[in-house]
């Protein structure tokens, strides 16, 4: 009766791993230079991750003629032959909001400098992603250059997606593409309150079961990055990217007065920045207990599984504020 058991639990552990064995762990890479630490290549190779999403530009407007130029191109300063490499490009909506942007224009020197970038770097790829958060008065253009680029690039071709554009997609329309990646952070407004504004539960939840509605299948990109925002007087000065919690908490220049803020004991410079006396800084960051979170609050609102799950960003100053296996227990929520 025992060996019964035993052997049914097994069969259905291994039934559930089996299950989660199509859902894979991909990356975003986000710096302008592309060379992996040993850390980054040690959680690329312990969660067996073969499809890695890079930024190889952002499109921006000039500021001298206002016109759309490509910002921050990357540079490869390794090779990646082991990985199928995603470019993705980032268009800053203004560019979209633009009265008389030529788009099919923009959509071609897109396509010439991807192809570029690959050229000269030996990478082949057989999809491109554009990263856009498009609006009401922005989408006539986007969605115009998602069509122009489609036919260029003959590629798969995927998008981002918000969570507003999938509870309202009948008014923000959904891009001809074939599949689309759903951002599950920056739900908030960065502010001088308590809320954190890379994750809120609360607020994600007045778009999930909107999930099931959106026809696009998706994917999704969770977040991993950490910030601290600067605020002086009730107003925020600018967002501080990778500051050392446990080094703030050594440093007598800075006070903890709870388990989100920092107080400014004497004014000081830290990382190339002043900090005045009294100065407040915010810590906004995602534990592994919210990524487990995000992930079953996703499960249990998608009608398809999807095919990966992105984590935003590959970098060794994020990574390590995490155990070593929190990417596989978030991508076996699903």
């Amino acid at each position: 009766m025992i060996k019964r058991i035993f052997v049914g639990l097994f069969f259905v552990l291994l039934v559930a791993c089996s299950k989660n064995s199509d859902v894979h762990t991909s990356f975003y890479y986000w710096k302008t230079n592309v060379k992996f630490s040993q850390r980054e290549r040690e959680t690329l190779k312990e969660n067996n991750v073969h499809k890695l999403y890079i930024r190889y530009f952002d499109i921006g407007l000039h500021p001298e003629n206002e016109e759309p130029f490509p910002i921050s191109k990357v540079h490869f300063a390794e090779k990646l032959n082991e990985f199928e490499i995603v470019p993705v490009v980032f268009i800053q909506n203004k560019v979209m909001l633009k009265a008389n942007v030529d788009i099919e224009d923009l959509a071609e020197r897109t396509y010439h400098l991807i192809n570029d970038i690959n050229g000269k770097n030996q990478i082949s790829c057989s999809e491109v992603q554009i990263d856009c958060d498009w609006t009401l008065k922005s989408k006539d253009h986007y969605l115009k250059f998602i069509e122009c680029f489609k036919k260029l690039s003959k590629k798969k071709l995927s998008a981002t997606i918000r969570l507003h554009q999938v509870k309202y997609f009948e008014k923000t329309k959904i891009p001809n593409v074939d599949s689309g990646v759903l951002m599950f952070y920056n739900m908030g407004n960065i502010a001088p309150d308590s809320l954190n504004s890379i994750y809120s539960r609360k607020i994600s939840e007045r778009y999930l079961k909107s999930l099931k509605k959106y026809p696009l299948h998706l994917d999704f990109a969770l977040p991993i990055y950490s910030w601290a925002i600067h605020i002086r007087n009730q107003k925020v000065l600018g967002l501080r990217s990778k500051l050392n919690l446990s080094e703030l908490k050594k440093d007598k220049n800075f006070e903890q007065i709870n388990a989100t803020f920092f107080k400014v004991r004497q004014s000081n410079y830290k990382n190339g920045v002043f900090y005045e006396e009294d100065d407040l800084l915010k810590i906004e960051a995602i534990s592994s207990s919210d990524l487990v979170e995000m992930a079953k609050d996703l499960n249990e609102n998608s009608v398809q599984k999807p095919n990966e799950i992105i984590f935003y960003d590959l970098d060794e100053f994020n990574i390590n504020n995490y155990e070593k296996n929190i990417f596989e227990q978030v991508v076996s929520c699903f």
